[in-house]
């Protein structure tokens, strides 16, 4: 008996190849469409806030610096139009605070931990597209589409309180006595990177809780963490702060901490009984109307008697700097995350 047998085709025999990146691309738009959809929609609301408060405050600040002659009443009432355009802002933009919490936590969290809870992972992860691979497609194409829009929306913003910073009110300054402090977390460097980091951890806390729901809620707690960290330590250390004898520091700077020395020796703060002891007036608040500051009245009038007071502080033109070098923190904590997920996915048995 002769056996026939019949020659293997030529694309049995050739290795597999994997799936091309860009169907991968398509498999991510189509799976995290809605997500995607969501943040645009909810920036694009919040731009729309934005834009039409910039317009008001820029009309306003040109309308009082253009007017002429500078002292007559209709001028002061353009300037008192003017100073009210800080509650328009101002106040608002605290709640602008979570927006990159929310979008890094419910973009970030059902990324793995979705395919986790479903069980779905055992069916993606074996088609021609390496579980790692899969992974880092996935997050580094959100990854880009969250930082294009946040940088956006931070630009936005930027452009809404330029007037303030023009006007050389405290709305560049870290914090200070304001509410436009919250606005050094919101420029178009530091909104991306807090949204990016943000992501990395919610991808990462789906990776190891493997629930959606529970994963979002350990990325919110985590995100509180780490603002209270930065905010609280971390920022004022970016760069050695400057310190002076000078009381009068810039309104617009961070002051830090201050204290007294006595001929030399450091005694901390000053005792009411000095105070009342040397210094006999009532120094207008915050230097209004001319006068000088609680700060400056107290260092003028105890400076004869063997006092002095020390200020350390951050200058407002370490702002942009300090941008910089806390993006920059931000973005290779979000690489470390994104990385460790990535193996945590490869080194999970299916």
């Amino acid at each position: 008996m002769t056996t026939l047998t019949v020659p293997a085709r030529p694309e049995e025999d050739a290795t597999l190849r994997p799936v091309p990146w860009r169907r991968m691309a398509w498999v991510t738009w189509r799976q995290h469409r809605i997500a995607v959809a969501g943040v645009v929609a909810l920036l694009g609301v919040l731009a729309v806030w934005l834009w039409t408060s910039g317009i008001q405050v820029h009309h306003a600040w040109t309308a009082a610096t253009t007017c002429r002659p500078a002292g007559s009443a209709a001028c002061q009432n353009l300037i008192n139009t003017w100073n009210g355009m800080s509650n328009l802002v101002a106040n608002p933009a605290v709640l602008l605070l979570v927006v990159p919490a929310l979008i890094g936590a419910f973009a970030g969290a059902p990324v793995v931990a979705r395919e986790l809870e479903t069980g779905t992972f055992r069916f993606a992860w074996t088609q021609g597209f390496d579980r790692w691979r899969w992974t880092l497609a996935k997050l580094v194409a959100l990854g880009v589409v969250l930082v294009a829009v946040g940088a956006a929306f931070g630009a936005l913003l930027s452009w809404c309180y330029q007037p303030f910073s023009a006007a050389a009110r405290p709305v560049p300054s870290f914090y200070g006595n304001t509410p436009f402090a919250v606005v050094f977390g919101l420029r178009e460097i530091t909104f991306p990177a807090w949204t990016l980091t943000v992501f990395a951890i919610g991808a990462l806390a789906g990776m190891l809780i493997r629930r959606v729901v529970p994963a979002i809620a350990a990325t919110l707690a985590v995100y509180a963490g780490l603002v209270l960290a930065a905010t609280g330590f971390l920022r004022e250390h970016y760069l050695a702060p400057l310190v002076t004898s000078n009381p009068n520091v810039p309104s617009s700077a961070w002051i830090l901490s201050e204290w007294w020395t006595k001929d030399g020796r450091f005694i901390g703060s000053i005792p009411d009984t000095v105070l009342s002891q040397f210094c006999h007036f009532t120094p207008s608040p915050g230097g209004k109307g001319g006068g000088p500051s609680p700060m400056q009245a107290n260092a003028q009038c105890l400076a004869p008697h063997g006092y002095t007071q020390w200020i350390s502080y951050q200058p407002a033109s370490r702002f942009w700097p300090f941008q910089w070098i806390e993006g920059g923190w931000l973005l290779a904590l979000s690489v470390l995350l994104i990385a460790t997920t990535i193996w945590l996915v490869h080194r999970r048995a299916t």
